[in-house]
């Protein structure tokens, strides 16, 4: 999905919402080549076509859409297929999407994502999310200092399920984070994974 209400400065994804290059990347890109509005018959179609039983939802900002994103969820849903939404945590969702099945994939931004904390740390929605049996928590972290960021948001909002993965955009940053990170995450008994798709196709946009 396109647009996003944050302006993350790291972020593996800046062609869907960054028109002033204001990303690391310094591109300001175009809206009108990179976004195309679809219907939901042609979306849910070529979705189906994939015949796969768990179809993720990503960004930009999905929620900022979630209006639109709710026939095509209903229908998945009644296809038997699962949806997952990814988000950053700063939009309640709409109640028509749990209602449908929907799972929550939130990643709250930390300072070092360059916005301020009245922008991206939104408490309702978090709460919100965090009280959905289904919601995991994920948060991009680099070192200590991160982690002790992310056990205040924990803490306040009442998330139980966390995941720590490194930011990098290459293998060397991932692994140098990596190394950084896992023994305090395991220490505070949360989980770690880390970022396969940079491993495995570097920072090289999909089709």
């Amino acid at each position: 999905m396109g647009g996003c209400n944050l302006s993350c400065r790291w972020c593996d994804t800046p062609y869907t919402w960054d028109w002033e290059g204001v990303s690391d990347t310094g591109i300001a890109f175009d809206p009108k080549t990179e976004l195309n509005r679809l219907p939901v018959a042609t979306v849910l179609e070529r979705l189906l076509a994939f015949g796969v039983g768990l179809v993720v939802i990503s960004g930009g900002e999905p929620l900022n859409q979630q209006k639109r994103l709710v026939p095509l969820v209903e229908a998945l849903a009644e296809r038997g297929v699962e949806v997952e939404i990814e988000t950053n945590g700063t939009r309640i969702p709409d109640p028509r999407l749990i209602a449908a099945g929907a799972r929550f994939n939130v990643s709250p931004k930390l300072s070092h994502a360059g916005d301020p904390a009245a922008k991206r740390i939104v408490p309702a929605a978090l709460e919100r999310l965090a009280a959905l049996p289904s919601s995991t928590f994920k948060f991009v972290c680099r070192n200590s200092a991160d982690l002790d960021e992310v056990a205040e948001l924990v803490a306040a909002a009442g998330i139980t399920s966390v995941w720590v993965m490194p930011e990098g955009q290459s293998g060397a940053e991932i692994d140098r984070h990596i190394r950084q990170l896992a023994d305090e995450v395991v220490d505070r008994r949360w989980n770690i994974t880390t970022r396969l798709h940079t491993l495995v196709w570097g920072h090289r946009r999909g089709v």
